[in-house]
């Protein structure tokens, strides 16, 4: 698996541009500049296939829809929770001061233990509710790396201060779900540089399993 990491907007969200040795290919979390994207898709001579999104927070699904309709792809994920938060884009746009959004609703939607397909490629889905409702994880085994979104950060975790964000059920996805998958995996942020589950389970004070 080839991936890169397009910082995206002012607000600098990660989105990860993945691909298969076919030049098979998915954005996750593409929160805007979609002619950035696309170009960066065309430069490297890659097919998209399909969009995933980890939640529904307008910094990382921003573009989407408009990467829909433009070529035609599916959205995938996330969990059906989310479109508490799809349904409110026009409000978030507003309050953030970003271009006006649309609600909408993906064509997939996913649930813990889903497998997505990206050419060769398979991800595992894992329900990591918290930051909010429905946000999802991928993982892809084989290369033993995670695209975790606004779940867990270098040093820090998601904030659960917005409407039905669930502190104990964050740290809970984080112990439970993330952290044994094993502490070499890689992830890649909603937000900042990448790190490995083990570092952060070491030395993240924000998940200290001593803690509650």
């Amino acid at each position: 698996m080839e991936f890169t990491i397009l910082p995206v907007t002012p607000y600098q969200q990660n989105c990860s541009l993945v691909w298969d040795a076919d030049g098979r290919a998915a954005l996750i979390d593409p929160g805007g500049e979609a002619e950035r994207l696309l170009a960066e898709v065309a430069a490297r001579g890659l097919t998209l296939e399909k969009v995933l999104l980890t939640h529904g927070h307008l910094d990382h699904v921003g573009a989407a829809a408009e990467l829909r309709d433009a070529l035609g792809i599916p959205l995938i994920g996330p969990q059906r929770e989310e479109q508490f938060w799809l349904d409110l884009l026009p409000q978030q746009a507003e309050l953030f001061g970003f271009p006006p959004a649309l609600a909408f609703t993906p064509d997939q939607w996913l649930e813990d233990g889903d497998r997505v397909d990206v050419g060769s490629l398979r991800f595992d889905v894992l329900h990591c509710p918290g930051h909010t409702p429905g946000h999802v994880v991928f993982y892809q085994p084989q290369a033993r790396l995670a695209f975790v979104g606004d779940v867990l950060f270098k040093g820090s975790i998601g904030r659960t201060d917005f409407p039905r964000g669930d502190h104990a059920a964050l740290l809970a996805a984080i112990r439970d779900k993330l952290f044994p998958l094993g502490d070499d995996v890689r992830f890649v942020p909603g937000h900042g540089a990448m790190s490995t589950f083990g570092h952060e389970r070491r030395e993240n004070p924000f998940v200290d399993l001593a803690s509650d």
